[in-house]
């Protein structure tokens, strides 16, 4: 049946030997027809569609099994904890990754060998060796190739980007599988393939056909000739209205995907942007990206000069959005690696190491200049020091250490703007010295020489500004402060060369040749930027969160050699390090040996020495204190504490508060009104000096043209621009020092005017230690130490810390845990599972299992105590009762919120006695206080709260500010429902705890907006005070860009008459405007909060 819509090619007739009912692959694409006449080799005998699910989990299998034989490259207690099953099948892990990755394809083109050969990596159908020489002869053919993500999920490139050392797999005797049959040699690949493919009466080939569409395109027909409707994924996906052309729907992944190249999914890629000077640059770079279909997402910082966004690998390469970015911007793009795990190596020919072998794990090598290459590498499979010590058969050298990357790219610039600003000075003096000194009468000679300097000091320093300009008008339909600068210095050279004209033709102008005016003019302009540069940069690296990470580590060496000073980019899983008295931490780790306390201030804000033993997590960048200890590397360099913060801490510093887009607004607008007042300005002063004057048409001319040179040079709106963004950056990087993470701008801007403060009760206001202090059995005989065992069994892995100071208190008794199957944790209730006897368990609190006015359970709940129960086939067997302690700075906390008209409120899941107890003690009253709530019941009653009306006109007009401050695990739907939600993370140190460091990457994905890195509620103080202080000094700028620029424009205009700007001096406009918006940001680093 031909497809109604027209979108499809007709059907090839089976392949020879092919069942006759055999499907046939459609026409995804206008290349469609090639594939099916040039199939991999793999395919070629095989009816379309080739693959089906049996391959996903071949390739799982094969990721198992990389991993499994890489697993000797690190010490053993580093080792992955993949394992495949008895039955030969691959992990979960593997098998759920391989299906992210091509379930799609595999829907919607029936095969996925094509991608995968594309992709460098073998065929699902018959593995065959790949060597890095054919796969780079191919991205020569397909260069977009090189922006696959460095490990794909599933059969990770990795793991298979180099095979040579693993002997090929041989077809099973029906040439459909992977296996071996001679002795000696690999088992099957899959059990399963046996049952699904290689079963008697199978064809050989891999699973059922599929049913086709209901267009007739997706496959083939039954046996009985009629047409089987397709998957709902398939019809939806290819067969949508609108796909005449066969394309697939756009709403999906791989819309419009190239499968001959593999690009499928989506990419993130963050540039560094070299030539943004001011906020027109970024309205610029937004537009011409915004533009591109492939790029979704888009963020961008002028402060940060970067630019971040999701590239669809379907719809566009990087070098083509590069390539346009370029040549519509002016703009240099680099991209700034985002491998977390990457060495850099000095090699002696840089473009040959990169065609060479690459060893197990490493994923990528690209050269950085003739002599360095960059190598990335999945941390799980090979270390830095193994790869530079025998990956490639013979030592190797570090690179040295490099600047910070995210720091780069600014430096960069403003070395370049400081050579450009050098040469305009030097050019410049002789023009005035020649204009300005006492020297004899030659005064064609003086002009040439200032014609000549002015010129080259035109077309060298000022002539970058033109393309900017005018490629900024016609693509981007943006009129910036280049094309002022443009029209100012434009007007004044061609002025002066008219001048000089006049000079030599004897009729010389009243005003002379003007060449000091243009070329000082120019001077300024870059001295004015090339300073504002500077200050944005220096902020910048002030708060420099990767400053913490310290160079070396102390290695000890596990044959007993003794210890050795290393790079700590060279630190590898299984590492034990030692850190000697008053030393900085390498990296994250847990204490092996050893006591001492470490300064935790610079990443927690902690101002007291945090005690550290054997246990304890240790935080990169904090520095040890007196006492020697000895460490196992749980995070590397590039993973660790540091790095999530600093990645944070930029998100927060690349989003844009509403402020960000007023003054967005007002910058936009601001050039055409001063292009209009310029033209005013000219008209004026030609009827003034006519007209007022009685001058010529031409003096009154020469004298407007200066007017309006000085008003179009002398306005600046970067001083608008900057007046957010400056302060934004200052203020994530204060509070990242005190402990506070920002993860969006938005929350600095109105974090103060907060009305209600929401707080859960178990790990924010009290410790979230908990202790048993009362149990009680309701069983007869031994049945207490069975229900002991069983609710063992049943909360032993459970985080929470009921479920941990419950489990504790069974162990220290002697309790023997008994296997639980079907373990399920409900957040707000408690936790399930069933015995292997099949007895039913359930523990949690006493309203989620009916209990709440049972007698058994009213002396705990009447003392306050937190009530945990255990029932066994709905008949309760034991109850403990639990206490916790309220945190120290609770109270000052609570109290200061009050004193500033703040409505506190408490939410907790816990008995209502044990969150009356704290209440009380905190004097909030019982209105505001909710127990027993579920994880939507928090969520109801923030949203009740925010749809409060407040009352009085202007309260109405600042809707409720709700803040949730909770400990980030079951409180999620609370904090995605706050206006500003504030996750707590608990103490390292805290045994105890449901939210340990290994946590902490979880807590960045939250739904929180602030994360608090220690436990301590008086941060919530800090964030109102920082915020209340950041938009002051927001106001702040932007009052002083108002009054800089009505005040410049009316001095460069003369509408003040005897004061005015000298058009030569009015290039320290920008410079004037800029400093005190950046120093007024800087204060904040002094200020006390």
């Amino acid at each position: 049946m031909a497809c109604n819509s027209g979108c499809c090619k007709a059907k090839q007739p089976p392949a020879t030997g092919a069942a006759p009912n055999a499907p046939v692959a459609p026409s995804v694409t206008d290349q469609g027809q090639s594939e099916k006449s040039n199939p991999p080799p793999c395919c070629e005998s095989k009816p379309s569609p080739c693959c089906d699910v049996t391959c996903l989990d071949r390739l799982a299998l094969r990721a198992c099994e990389d991993k499994s034989r890489s697993a000797g490259l690190r010490d053993a207690s580093s080792a992955s904890s993949c394992t495949e099953t008895e039955d030969g099948k691959p992990c979960n892990y593997h098998s759920r990754k391989t299906r992210d990755a091509y379930e799609a394809t595999l829907e919607a083109l029936g095969c996925i060998c094509r991608a995968l050969l594309a992709l460098g990596e073998e065929s699902c159908c018959l593995p065959k060796e790949r060597s890095s020489v054919d796969r780079r002869r191919d991205l020569k053919h397909h260069p977009s190739r090189r922006l696959q993500p460095a490990a794909t999920p599933g059969p990770s490139a990795s793991s298979s980007s180099k095979r040579q050392q693993d002997p090929p797999r041989k077809p099973c005797s029906k040439g459909c599988c992977g296996d071996k049959t001679a002795p000696g040699e690999d088992k099957p690949a899959l059990a399963t393939l046996e049952k699904t493919c290689c079963k008697s009466g199978s064809t050989g080939r891999l699973s059922p056909p599929r049913h086709p569409c209901s267009k007739g395109f997706c496959g083939d027909k039954t046996a009985s000739g009629e047409d089987k409707p397709a998957p709902a994924t398939v019809e939806k996906k290819c067969c949508t209205p609108g796909a005449s052309t066969g394309h697939l729907s756009n709403d999906h992944d791989i819309a419009s995907a190239d499968v001959e190249k593999g690009l499928v999914g989506r990419e993130h890629v963050i540039l560094s942007v070299s030539g943004m000077t001011c906020t027109g640059c970024e309205t610029k770079l937004q537009r011409v990206l915004s533009t591109l279909p492939p790029v979704k997402n888009l963020k961008t910082s002028l402060v940060l000069a970067r630019a971040e966004f999701d590239l669809d690998l379907g719809s566009g390469s990087l070098p083509e959005v590069l390539k346009h970015l370029e040549r519509t911007t002016e703009f240099k793009c680099e991209r700034m690696g985002e491998h977390a795990s990457t060495v850099d190596i000095l090699v002696d020919d840089a473009v040959d190491f990169v065609k060479r072998e690459w060893p197990k794990g490493v994923t990528d090598v690209v050269a950085v200049d003739k002599q360095t290459v960059r190598v990335a590498y999945d941390p799980e499979l090979a270390g830095a020091r193994d790869l530079l010590e025998g990956g490639w058969g013979a030592p190797l050298e570090l690179a040295p250490l490099g600047p910070d990357p995210t720091l780069a790219a600014g430096n960069k610039h403003l070395r370049h703007m400081g050579y450009m600003t050098l040469l305009s000075i030097v050019l410049t003096i002789p023009v005035l010295v020649l204009a300005w000194a006492s020297l004899p009468e030659h005064e064609i000679a003086y002009s040439s020489a200032s014609l000549a300097l002015a010129t080259v000091l035109q077309v060298v320093v000022a002539g970058p500004f033109y393309p900017k300009a005018l490629k900024a008008l016609v693509f981007s339909r943006v009129i910036e402060m280049d094309l002022l600068i443009v029209l100012s210095t434009s007007a004044a050279y061609v002025f002066s060369v008219v001048s000089f004209g006049h000079l030599v033709s004897g009729d010389p102008l009243s005003t002379g040749s003007f060449f000091e005016t243009s070329t000082l003019l120019v001077t300024l302009i870059m001295v004015g930027r090339f300073v504002a540069a500077l200050a944005r940069q220096k902020a910048v690296e002030s708060i420099s969160i990767h400053s913490l990470q310290p160079a070396s580590a102390l290695l000890v060496d596990k044959a007993g050699g003794g210890d050795r000073e290393i790079d700590a980019r060279l630190l590898q899983y299984g590492d034990i390090f030692r850190l000697v008295p008053e030393s900085r931490i390498a990296t994250d780790g847990t204490v092996i040996d050893g006591s001492s306390e470490v300064d935790e201030s610079m990443i927690t804000g902690e101002s007291r020495p945090v005690e550290k033993h054997v246990g304890s997590a240790l935080i990169a960048g904090t520095v040890n204190g007196s006492g020697t200890l000895t460490a196992r590397v749980t995070r590397l360099p590039g993973t660790n504490t540091i790095d999530m913060i600093a990645g944070m801490v930029d998100q927060a510093k690349l989003s844009k508060p509403k402020l960000q887009h007023i003054a967005d607004r007002v910058a936009s607008h601001f050039v055409p009104v001063v292009v209009g007042l310029v033209v005013v300005t000219f008209v004026a002063w030609i009827g003034v000096g006519v007209a007022g004057r009685g001058q010529s048409a031409a003096e009154a001319t020469i004298q407007a043209i200066t007017y309006a040179i000085t008003v179009l040079i002398v306005s600046c709106p970067c001083a608008i621009g900057l007046a957010v963004p400056m302060v934004v950056v200052i203020a994530t990087g204060v509070a990242a020092e005190h402990g506070v993470i920002f993860k969006s701008a938005e929350s600095i801007e109105i974090a103060y005017r907060a009305t209600h403060v929401v707080l859960d009760k178990t790990g924010t206001l009290t410790e979230g230690k908990l202790s048993v202090v009362a149990e009680e059995y309701h069983v007869e005989g031994d049945g207490a130490s069975d229900s002991a065992s069983m609710l063992l069994g049943l909360v032993d892995n459970i985080k929470h810390p009921v479920a941990v100071a419950v489990s504790a208190h069974l162990k220290a008794k002697g309790a023997s845990a008994v296997k639980v199957n079907g373990v399920k944790a409900l957040p707000g209730k408690g936790v399930t599972g069933t015995t292997a006897s099949g007895l039913e368990l359930r523990a949690g609190n006493s309203r989620w299992l009916g209990l709440s006015s049972d007698p058994r359970l009213e002396l705990l709940l009447s003392n306050g105590h937190t009530v945990f129960c255990l029932t066994v086939n709905d008949t309760l067997t034991a109850v403990f009762g639990l206490h916790d302690s309220l945190r120290e700075d609770a109270p000052t906390t609570i109290q200061a919120l009050h004193s500033r008209n703040i409505a506190v409120h408490v939410l907790s899941g816990d008995d209502d006695g044990a969150v009356r107890r704290v209440t009380d003690h905190l004097d909030i009253p019982p209105a505001r206080v909710r127990s027993r709530c579920t994880p939507a019941d928090k969520q109801s009653y923030i949203q009740d709260l925010l749809s409060t009306s407040p009352t009085g006109s202007r309260s109405r007009a600042n809707p409720p500010v709700v803040i949730f401050c909770g400990d980030g695990t079951n409180d999620a739907p609370a904090l995605a429902a706050a206006t500003i939600g504030i996750a707590m993370m608990s103490s390292p140190s805290n045994p105890n705890s449901n939210l340990s460091p290994s946590a902490a990457g979880e807590v960045s994905k939250s739904a929180a907006d602030i994360v608090l890195m220690r436990p301590d509620l008086g941060r919530i103080s800090t964030v109102m005070a920082l915020s209340r202080k950041a938009v002051r000094r927001i106001m702040f700028n932007f009052a002083w860009s108002f009054v800089y620029n009505l005040l410049a424009v009316l001095l460069a205009s003369g509408a003040l008459v005897h004061v005015r700007i000298p058009p030569q001096f009015a290039g320290l406009g920008e410079l004037v405007s800029v400093l005190p918006v950046v120093v007024a940001g800087l204060l904040l680093r002094w200020d006390r909060i």
